[in-house]
C-alpha cells in the first residue's frame, strides 16, 4: 500500500476537486442520461429497514442520482467535495447537499439506511480507505447498506491524469470492507452481459450487521 503523507493527500483532494470543479458543467452533460437504475435498484433491494429510506448520495456529482432517489419516493441526501457540483445538485434535485472532502467526513450516527457510492470511493486512497468506511458504517442505521461501484484493477493507484484512484479488484475490496465491519450481501461487474475483460465496473453491496 502507498504511503502517503498529509501534505500529498492535501493535494490528492484539492487537485482532484479542482479538475471537477472546472469541468462541472461538461460532466453533468456528459453523465445526466447515463442509466445506473441496475446500482440503483441493487441498493434498494438490499436495504430491509422501515421505509421512508434515509439515502446518503456519496459523491453525489451534478444531481443525477438524487433526483431519480428522490423520484422513488425516498429521502436522499447528497455528498460531494466539489462546490460546484453541490451546488448544481441542489439546483437539480431540490435536496439536502453536504459540501465535505471525503478525506474530512463528519456525518450523523446511525442516520442513514444506504449509501450509494457511486464512481466515488475509488477516489480515496488506500491508506485512507478504512477510516472512510468506517465513517460511513458509523452513520448507517444497524442493517443499513451500503452500495458502492468502482472501475477495478489490479490493486494499483495513482494519478489518472488531474485526477488520483485507486483500482480494487473484489479480494482487496472485500477485505477493505469486511474490515471496516460490513458483510457481504452481492456484487456483479459492469456493463451486463459482456465478457469480464470488457466489464471495467465492479459493483458491490454490503450490510452493516453490527454496532
Amino acid at each position: 500500500m502507498t504511503s502517503l503523507r498529509p501534505e500529498q493527500l492535501t493535494e490528492i483532494s484539492e487537485q482532484t476537486l479542482s479538475y471537477y470543479n472546472g469541468s462541472s458543467a461538461s460532466f453533468w452533460e456528459g453523465t445526466r442520461d447515463h442509466d445506473v437504475s441496475q446500482n440503483i435498484n441493487a441498493l434498494i433491494n438490499a436495504i430491509t429497514t422501515e421505509t421512508p429510506w434515509r439515502i446518503l448520495d456519496f459523491g453525489c456529482g451534478p444531481g443525477r442520482d438524487l433526483m431519480a432517489l428522490a423520484a422513488l419516493g425516498h429521502i436522499p441526501v447528497g455528498l460531494d467535495g466539489s462546490a460546484n457540483f453541490c451546488a448544481m445538485a441542489r439546483k437539480h434535485s431540490g435536496c439536502e447537499v453536504l459540501h465535505q472532502d471525503f478525506l474530512a467526513l463528519d456525518l450523523p450516527a446511525a442516520h442513514f439506511d444506504g449509501v450509494f457510492a457511486n464512481a466515488s470511493l475509488f477516489h480515496v486512497p488506500s491508506q485512507e480507505l478504512s477510516q472512510v468506511l468506517g465513517k460511513l458504517h458509523e452513520s448507517l442505521v444497524l442493517g443499513g447498506v451500503l452500495f458502492s461501484s468502482n472501475p477495478r484493477g489490479p490493486n494499483t493507484e495513482g494519478w489518472n491524469g488531474p485526477r488520483y484512484g485507486a483500482y480494487h479488484d473484489y479480494d482487496a475490496w472485500k477485505r477493505f470492507v469486511l474490515e471496516a465491519g460490513f458483510e457481504a450481501v452481492d456484487h456483479y461487474y459492469r456493463p451486463t452481459g459482456l465478457p469480464r475483460d470488457q466489464q471495467p465496473w465492479l459493483a458491490s453491496t454490503w450490510r452493516k450487521t453490527t454496532l
